[in-house]
């Protein structure tokens, strides 16, 4: 029986790339403390330059994956939001809002003046106000960061995500009008997705919360459980065609709201969760196609220096009377830099749902989800240790 030798290397490229990746970024980590996601990215972007037999094309079940892993994510970015918070410190809330309708600003008129494509200005804008919870999540917990930063990072991630799914469907909206002339169908089709997100997310975050209590369940039962809850979200999302992103971060929020709460030691949803994320940076980052990245270069530098802008100038500038210092605005500002990871799944479950703009945003956003997946996660760690809010010492570095 002869071997077929293209066929096995297609089926063992992807746990061959993703043990890889992982050890590329134990090591790199070990030797230049740099986070491990950064290193992941690089990974996936060199499977996607060289285009590994197989490596996407015919490989069922992978955009599921992904957004099972960000949902876990995003589910624990959501657990970690205290709605309390805002009621006692409503600047911080109005910070979030004002920055996201500056960025969503502030970018579209940039992509105007560079000559982007009308209907596609309006959807980077939109995404462009998200921050990555995939990357400051993760770098978050490597670090054992804790603060009056780190909070306010987390805070204003959650709201940057909101609003850049709410930008996200308006925009959509329109384009369905202005495609099918059908008012209704644009209005409804949009608020549906995020009404009924919202609802799924919030119902399993009432249900699993009074189930845990009821059944007395131990730590690593009630990590089983949340995580089995976001694969039941995610496969729902799909089979309904809803937001899985936003029903995951709604389904946290409400649970934490619920008084059942992660241990230090449950984040991350131990070895699957590492797993999951491993795999969701190393596939993000293979769907870039370099062709596309050399022209979109300039449009990405721009962009990316306006979203910049926004972030460091609002929080700097509310600062003061959100109860920080100016030093502490600024990096808050710096670490929210991270944004391609939620950006991507977004565009890709909105192609899936028929917005036909999608490849042409991708296309043109390339060289700046690049830029930002590999720069991204090292300016929130180098922020949030200038902001002298990490935990990890000589003795748990090598265990972070």
């Amino acid at each position: 029986m002869v071997t077929d030798f293209p066929f096995v290397l297609q089926s063992i490229a992807w746990p061959l790339v993703l043990l890889l990746a992982w050890l590329l970024a134990e090591r790199v980590h070990e030797l230049w403390h740099l986070p491990r996601v950064a290193t992941y990215v690089a990974v996936g972007l060199f499977a996607g330059l060289v285009q590994l037999p197989g490596w996407t094309a015919n490989v069922v079940g992978l955009p599921f994956l992904a957004n099972l892993a960000l949902g876990l994510l995003l589910f624990e970015l959501g657990h970690r939001i205290h709605l309390a918070w805002f009621k006692h410190n409503p600047w911080l809330l109005g910070l979030g809002l004002v920055e996201s309708l500056i960025t969503f600003v502030l970018v579209y008129k940039v992509a105007l003046w560079w000559d982007v494509a009308d209907g596609v200005a309006p959807i980077l804008a939109a995404l462009s106000i998200s921050a990555s919870p995939a990357g400051i999540v993760r770098v978050v917990n490597e670090l054992r960061s804790a603060g009056q930063v780190t909070e306010r990072v987390v805070h204003l991630c959650a709201i940057n995500c909101l609003v850049s799914v709410l930008a996200l469907k308006l925009v959509i909206a329109q384009w369905t009008f202005n495609t099918s002339g059908d008012v209704w169908l644009a209005l409804v089709g949009s608020a549906h997705v995020v009404f009924t997100s919202v609802l799924a997310g919030g119902v399993l975050g009432v249900a699993v919360p009074w189930l845990l209590r009821l059944r007395r369940a131990n730590e690593r039962s009630v990590t089983l459980v949340f995580a089995l809850s976001v694969l039941l979200l995610t496969t729902l999302s799909f089979g309904l065609q809803l937001s899985p992103l936003l029903a995951a971060l709604t389904f946290g929020i409400v649970a934490r709201e619920r008084r059942i709460l992660l241990t230090n030691a449950q984040r991350d949803f131990g070895a699957v969760g590492d797993l999951l994320t491993l795999f969701l940076f190393v596939y993000i980052a293979s769907l870039m196609d370099w062709s596309q990245v050399w022209g979109g270069v300039g449009l990405a530098v721009v962009v990316i220096a306006a979203r910049t802008l926004s972030k460091v100038g609002c929080n700097a500038l509310a600062a003061h009377v959100s109860g920080i210092t100016w030093h502490k605005g600024v990096l808050t500002g710096l670490a929210l830099t991270p944004m391609s990871v939620f950006a991507i799944v977004l565009l890709e479950h909105s192609r899936t749902q028929g917005f036909g703009l999608a490849n042409e945003v991708l296309a043109a956003m390339t060289a700046m989800m690049v830029l930002q997946e590999l720069i991204g996660p090292v300016v929130t760690q180098r922020a949030l240790m200038a902001a002298h809010e990490t935990h990890v010492t000589q003795e748990t570095r090598h265990g972070a």
